[in-house]
């Protein structure tokens, strides 16, 4: 799972890094996500297809992470790295705690609530200590916030998916496929003049992330087949301190006292939830 996280933070930062031109905005995300598809379906001859009960989580999966890339493509519109990140990531354990017990039948222990807490302070604070440059627009903290939602939304639906579908990988694989081909082929259609010139030029770091984002979303759904959903999905987000840091040394984002002690503070959420 901590694999996971560095790999998403690094996708992410990917993207972010690509937000600045119109053009790449949107083009940039769908190479990423459409390489993410084209790896889950270069896998479904080798694993077990997911079971029948499965298949409509995976396309609630499908459904929900469209709009999840278009909220996150929004988000890194308005703000930067180290703002949405954290937010985004931060607000899907909150989100998801409370409902394990009614949907998936787990009840949450106290050391592992505290951790899920501390996980969610630890990232929120890491959020809200931007002080500098533009990452004060309202709309990225609106889409960032949409984006945690959908965040909680698949977390819960691909870990029912995935106990129903008697196979770990075929569900992965099928997953990867149905939940990055919406976005792509819509983004792909919209900036089709320039979808050439763009993908001759800069078809590396797109490729790149969307390898990232097929091995990422792989290993935690696979680990969500393994244990308990809520403190699998707080320890996730302990990708938002490799996103903070990654938006200090590679994009210019100020990471200070602060985010240092938030990360901390994550790091001892995890503690908790070992417990």
């Amino acid at each position: 799972m901590l694999l996971a996280a560095l790999l998403h933070a690094s996708w992410n930062a990917i993207l972010k890094a690509s937000s600045g031109r119109e053009t790449h905005r949107i083009l940039t995300p769908a190479l990423v996500v459409g390489t993410a598809s084209l790896g889950g379906l270069a896998l479904t001859p080798f694993v077990v297809p997911p079971a029948p009960e499965s298949w409509p989580y995976l396309a609630l999966s499908a459904i929900i992470h469209t709009g999840y890339f278009s909220f996150l493509v929004l988000a890194y519109r308005f703000g930067d790295l180290s703002q949405v990140y954290p937010i985004a990531r931060g607000l899907s354990p909150l989100l998801v705690a409370p409902l394990v017990g009614p949907l998936a039948g787990e009840a949450l222990g106290l050391a592992a609530g505290a951790g899920v807490l501390l996980i969610a302070l630890g990232v929120g604070s890491l959020a809200l200590g931007r002080t500098h440059g533009a990452g004060r627009d309202p709309r990225a903290i609106l889409f960032a916030f949409a984006t945690g939602a959908t965040i909680g939304a698949f977390t819960i639906t691909d870990a029912l998916g995935v106990r129903a579908a008697g196979s770990a990988l075929g569900y992965v694989a099928w997953v990867n496929f149905l939940m990055s081909a919406p976005f792509a082929a819509g983004a792909f259609l919209l900036a089709r003049r320039e979808a050439r010139v763009y993908l001759r030029d800069h078809w590396r770091p797109g490729v790149l992330a969307g390898l990232m984002t097929v091995t990422s979303y792989g290993l935690i759904v696979w680990t969500l087949s393994l244990g308990a959903i809520a403190p699998i999905a707080a320890l996730r987000e302990t990708s938002v301190v490799f996103g903070a840091a990654m938006g200090a040394l590679f994009l210019g984002e100020p990471f200070g006292r602060r985010r240092v002690l938030a990360a901390a503070v994550v790091a001892g959420g995890i503690v908790l939830l070992h417990l």
